[in-house]
């Protein structure tokens, strides 16, 4: 039998411990680049940028036709952009300037429409590309999936494919309605994803240093917002 003084300490150990494991778990969830430091960024759709006149329409796959009607819209109120392609059509908006290293911040959501039942759960961001996605690399998007890199890049002479989602320890991504935030950094040929609050994917498999960024957009209605760009 114990006695009161020992059950005190156990006590005291047992909530010790809670609060070790406490940390230990909240101790994974790392900042974003953009909250640990707010300096010299770029917003791609604010109102000191271009908005979508800086950026281009292009079919998926290459070399297909684009709807004359822009499905894109800008909301420059709000500063939301949404996407909800005709037809269940597959398209991306790439920004057109040609990028070295940078991390990019963009906020996502899927809002399916009424009585909708698919999700566009092949939307995706773009980095590294080339001008008509024929090379791609894609942080992919989904309804409470999604988070880890996949694409089709240069390697041994030719287009190969990749995809890392097994190597994703941790499902950060958020149900259709609520936002997610992603971070790419793109530092030579290692590509960093950041998954609300996590770093899901680490890639030095990258077969260019620079490339096209953009946004896709596939069957249902994706919304992004607050785009921003830092140069490394």
């Amino acid at each position: 039998m114990f006695d009161s003084r020992a059950r005190k300490r156990l006590a005291i150990v047992a909530c010790l411990a809670t609060l070790v494991m406490s940390g230990a778990q909240n101790a994974k969830d790392v900042p974003s680049a953009l909250e640990s430091d707010g300096g010299g960024w770029s917003d791609l759709l604010g109102a000191t940028s271009a908005g979508l006149d800086a950026w281009t329409r292009e079919p998926i796959p290459a070399g297909g036709e684009l709807p004359e009607d822009s499905p894109w819209k800008l909301d420059s109120a709000s500063g939301v952009l949404s996407c909800a392609p005709a037809g269940g059509g597959r398209e991306w908006l790439r920004l057109d300037q040609v990028l070295l290293d940078f991390i990019l911040h963009v906020e996502w959501r899927f809002r399916p429409e009424p009585g909708a039942t698919a999700t566009n759960d092949r939307a995706g961001i773009f980095v590294r590309n080339s001008n008509d996605a024929r090379m791609w690399h894609k942080a992919e998007c989904g309804d409470a999936k999604g988070g880890y890199l996949v694409g089709e890049t240069f390697a041994a002479s030719a287009i190969k494919p990749f995809n890392l989602e097994k190597e994703v320890a941790e499902n950060r991504v958020k149900p259709a309605g609520e936002w997610n935030t992603y971070e790419l950094t793109c530092k030579g040929r290692l590509v960093t994803l950041w998954v609300n609050g996590v770093v899901a994917n680490q890639w030095k498999g990258c077969g260019v240093p620079r490339g096209y960024l953009g946004l896709e957009a596939e069957r249902g209605r994706i919304e992004f917002r607050n785009i921003k760009l830092k140069a490394l």
